[in-house]
């Protein structure tokens, strides 16, 4: 217990980071990319649906995902406290309530990844289609 008392927050934001530097990078690189597309270069529209919804699913898991994270790290964070409060006896509430807000941190965090991960993803996929739409219009003239 002891081991996931002291590396709980490490693991969780540390996680949580990798995932929120991992969208970050993801996004960035999927306007780059819409910015510099040339629909000349495709002459199939399954190719260029392929190239242009690359990246994309992990964002959208990110999103999906990132809650779930933060949720583990409140449920061990509680019940982290639970056990310090049955190994020491001490049922103060302000020791009870420390640990509870001090849990609850995982899933805000969860959250502050999430939020974005999922506008980004519905933002990136109105691209996709406005892109799809042009190419369509190419194709026809």
């Amino acid at each position: 217990m002891e081991f996931l008392k002291q590396y709980l927050d490490i693991f969780v934001f540390g996680l949580l980071g990798l995932m929120s530097f991992v969208m970050v990078w993801f996004v960035i690189e999927r306007y780059l990319f819409f910015a510099r597309i040339s629909l000349a270069d495709y002459d199939h529209p399954d190719t260029l649906n392929i190239a242009l919804t690359a990246h994309l699913t992990t964002i959208a898991s990110i999103g999906a995902n990132a809650p779930y994270i933060g949720l583990l790290g409140t449920v061990l964070g509680i019940l982290i406290t639970f056990y310090d409060l049955g190994q020491g006896g001490n049922i103060e509430p302000a020791t009870i309530m420390l640990g509870l807000a001090l849990a609850l941190k995982a899933t805000a965090m969860g959250l502050v990844v999430a939020i974005p991960a999922i506008l980004f993803y519905n933002a990136l996929l109105r691209k996709v289609d406005v892109i799809t739409e042009r190419w369509k219009r190419l194709q026809r003239s």
